[in-house]
C-alpha cells in the first residue's frame, strides 16, 4: 500500500513539475502593443501581482491587459514613470497563469517611451 501510495505522490510532482515548466519555458506568441498607459498597479489580496492596461485606441473594446513578473525590477520601474505616456511594450503570451504569477496570460518583458500617432509633442 505504502508503494501505491508513493508512486502516486512522485506522478503528482512529476507531471505538475512538467506543467509548470512548460507554461514557462514554451511562449505560445511573442509580439509588441502600443497604446497610452492608463493602469500599472500591485494588486491582490493574499498573492500581489502586477497588473496593467495600456488604451489602444478611442473605444473600450481596444484596451490590452497585461502582467509583470516581479523579477523584472526594470519594467516595472519603468511602467509606473511612464504612467499616462504612450509606450511600446514587447511581451510574451504564455497558455496558461498561475495565480502567483498574474492574472493575465500577456506578460511584458520589455517597455519603451514613444511616440503618440494622435498627439504630437
Amino acid at each position: 500500500m505504502k508503494k501505491i501510495l508513493t508512486y502516486i505522490l512522485v506522478a503528482i510532482v512529476v507531471i505538475a513539475t512538467i506543467y509548470y515548466s512548460f507554461l514557462y519555458f514554451v511562449p505560445y506568441s511573442e509580439g509588441t502593443r502600443a497604446g497610452e498607459l492608463i493602469k500599472f498597479s500591485n494588486k491582490g489580496v493574499i498573492v500581489k501581482t502586477w497588473e496593467g492596461q495600456i488604451s489602444q485606441g478611442i473605444s473600450g473594446a481596444q484596451i490590452f491587459s497585461f502582467s509583470v513578473l516581479d523579477k523584472n525590477e526594470e519594467v516595472i520601474e519603468k511602467l509606473k514613470k511612464y504612467q499616462g505616456e504612450y509606450v511600446e511594450l514587447t511581451y510574451i503570451e504564455r497558455f496558461g497563469t498561475f495565480i502567483f504569477w498574474g492574472d493575465t496570460k500577456y506578460f511584458i518583458t520589455e517597455v519603451e517611451l514613444s511616440q503618440s500617432p494622435h498627439f504630437r509633442r
